[in-house]
């Protein structure tokens, strides 16, 4: 059908969803009037990033108003920011699963409640690269966890909840295909590998704490690499599960700073 569902059967009983993160609800908004056309919902971790993506979107698709400010559409919240230019949505998700989980729950219920069709997720943002050159751009085919497995575990009601990280293969490869046509930035195709963590869970030896040797790190990073993964994060596999489980066209790209 090309829409965004939901796979929660609670949300048909209930008289009004509040989306409380991004101050936005059933009841207090026109969902469909606000959201129906929104075609690209690019999300990534920082609010003034966010706006001025929003911002150059603005002027790249020649919209009334580029160059001026645009207003944040969840600013009632102090949670996310959420910005749109056309048919592109921009919406920040903080740092980490826990972040990014509670914006995709959100955003995902809105998306539906709009009956919004054929959306394409990106993430855009900044992340560690392995084994590349700085400044470079990959492109996501696979999120991993930190053993390297396509897999995003979640624990729901005291049981563990595995849930699928595969992205769309034709986006990525649409994708890689744009990158051709600007020369500044390398780009790839790889494994993104998603850490509950910045410091120690990436390998990291300048935290508060670390257990492990210089050596140790380098081991684990030589297996990850050997694994397929080229950079470092921390939302990819939720994204990809949630995303790929509500029907949404989602992919990852990162910008590798050194």
């Amino acid at each position: 059908s090309g829409f965004v569902h939901v796979k929660n059967p609670h949300l048909d009983s209930m008289e009004e969803d509040i989306l409380y993160h991004l101050d936005l609800g059933t009841k207090t908004h026109n969902l469909p009037a606000m959201f129906g056309d929104i075609k690209f919902v690019c999300v990534g971790g920082s609010p003034n990033r966010m706006r001025a993506f929003a911002q150059f979107m603005q002027r790249e698709l020649g919209l009334a108003g580029a160059g001026e400010e645009l207003p944040d559409i969840s600013a009632g919240s102090d949670r996310y920011a959420m910005y749109r230019a056309g048919p592109v949505l921009s919406v920040s998700h903080g740092m980490g699963i826990p972040s990014i989980s509670i914006m995709l729950h959100e955003l995902i219920k809105l998306l539906h409640h709009a009956k919004c069709r054929d959306v394409t997720i990106i993430r855009i943002g900044t992340s560690g690269g392995l084994g590349i050159e700085a400044g470079s751009v990959v492109i996501t085919d696979t999120a991993v966890d930190s053993s390297f497995q396509p897999r995003f575990e979640q624990v729901v009601l005291g049981d563990v909840v595995v849930r699928s990280t595969e992205l769309d293969k034709d986006l990525a490869e649409e994708l890689l295909a744009c990158s051709r046509e600007v020369a500044d930035f390398p780009t790839l195709i790889g494994r993104t590998m998603c850490t509950y963590d910045f410091y120690e869970g990436q390998g990291r030896l300048d935290g508060a704490l670390c257990s492990f040797s210089s050596e140790k790190k380098l081991e684990y990073l030589r297996r990850a690499y050997g694994a397929g993964v080229r950079n470092i994060e921390m939302e990819s596999t939720a994204f990809a599960a949630l995303c790929g489980l509500c029907g949404l066209k989602g992919e990852f790209c990162q910008f590798y700073l050194l």
